[in-house]
């Protein structure tokens, strides 16, 4: 395995080429399951690389999304691209044109799937062409980054929106209606495993001025993110203790296994492990007086698998990115936001952690938010 994206794909059946289960609007009360006929959301994607082939492969079965544009700096992949999408070469930029898309109608999204580190400048020149943002997770290095970009997007009068696909995956959606009816009863416990043998060493995600850490920077934050949103409260502290086996490996500033808890208000702990240097790890647990959650895979493409006191988790899988840039195009037009938030302050809340995580390990103390 080489990277995040190959974990999630071969620890569970691949999606892709699945028919759509049902709408996405499904997921939201608000709207009828009935044939969509209103405004398409029209987004290029800014990165050809292995998850950006994912998405435009999701998006051709959207309802409310389109994928019409490409920026790369490969010039090959722009000519595979077009051909495979049907994709206008007016449409097609690369890092030192794509400025020119604020004169295009035709696109009003695009989708940012780099490196971590350039997630920042990408975003405040698409914001300063008038284009909505879509950064995939985490949006920035750090919450200063993370921040800059929220103020830049609100200044240019744009949507920031962060690729969280949980926040629209139907068994997830389930388990926090569940939580929110109050089927746990008082909750106690949560406990996340996210971690994957990383494999080969000069892939960027072990280039700390690519990736901005390591572990933690990458399949980490599906922990933060998911005990946050399984809880309900947003941690009030936080502990971390750092492991490195391998240092020629995991060299200075990318971080190999961290061990993390967090703290919420209403006295939950999570205790929680982010790594590059162990297998299969992708389990979610939630305890309270009346019941529990196990979800195992619980952030991997699908389909994820999941039981609760009251039996097996049985919502249908669909294609995780169908659903989260037909949820992101509804959210655009007509405002309807899913159950947990996917903007621009959702990724700083989580930036906001990981940087107290980083400042836990290195002074050896309990970090408070």
């Amino acid at each position: 395995m080489s990277s995040r994206r190959d974990f999630l794909e071969k620890l569970t059946v691949s999606a892709i080429g699945l028919p759509l289960l049902y709408n996405s609007a499904d997921l939201f009360a608000a709207t009828p399951a009935e044939p969509y006929d209103g405004p398409i959301l029209k987004v290029a994607i800014m990165g050809l690389g292995g998850y950006g082939s994912r998405v435009a492969e999701a998006m051709q079965s959207c309802t409310r999304a389109k994928l019409v544009g490409l920026i790369s700096g490969t010039p090959s992949k722009l000519v595979k691209w077009r051909e495979k999408y049907d994709i206008p070469e007016k449409n097609c930029y690369n890092y030192e044109t794509y400025d020119q898309i604020k004169d295009n109608p035709d696109i009003d999204a695009v989708y940012i799937i780099t490196p971590n580190a350039l997630h920042k400048e990408a975003a405040l020149r698409v914001a300063k062409a008038d284009k909505h943002v879509i950064s995939e997770k985490p949006m920035g290095i750090n919450a200063q980054e993370g921040q800059e970009m929220v103020d830049a997007c609100k200044a240019a009068g744009v949507h920031l929106l962060v690729g969280y696909r949980m926040h629209f995956e139907p068994k997830t959606v389930a388990v926090i209606k569940m939580r929110q009816n109050g089927e746990f009863g008082k909750l106690n416990f949560f406990q996340g495993q996210s971690g994957f043998d990383i494999g080969d060493p000069t892939q960027w995600r072990l280039d700390k001025s690519l990736a901005g850490g390591g572990a933690m920077m990458d399949i980490g934050i599906y922990s933060i993110n998911g005990a946050r949103y399984m809880v309900g409260e947003e941690p009030i502290w936080v502990t971390a203790q750092e492991t490195k086996t391998e240092p020629e490996k995991f060299k200075e500033g990318v971080d190999e296994t961290i061990q993390f808890q967090l703290g919420f208000p209403s006295g939950v702990v999570a205790s929680c492990l982010s790594t590059y240097n162990m297998s299969y790890l992708d389990r979610f647990f939630l305890t309270g007086d009346d019941g529990f959650v196990e979800m195992q895979p619980s952030t991997g493409y699908g389909p994820i698998e999941g039981r609760t006191n009251k039996g097996k988790l049985t919502q249908p899988h669909v294609t995780h990115q169908t659903l989260q840039m037909d949820g992101m195009a509804q959210l655009i037009y007509e405002g309807v936001q899913p159950i947990v938030p996917v903007d621009g302050e959702e990724g700083v809340k989580d930036l906001k952690i990981i940087d107290a995580i980083y400042k836990a390990i290195e002074t050896g103390e309990k970090v408070t938010l």
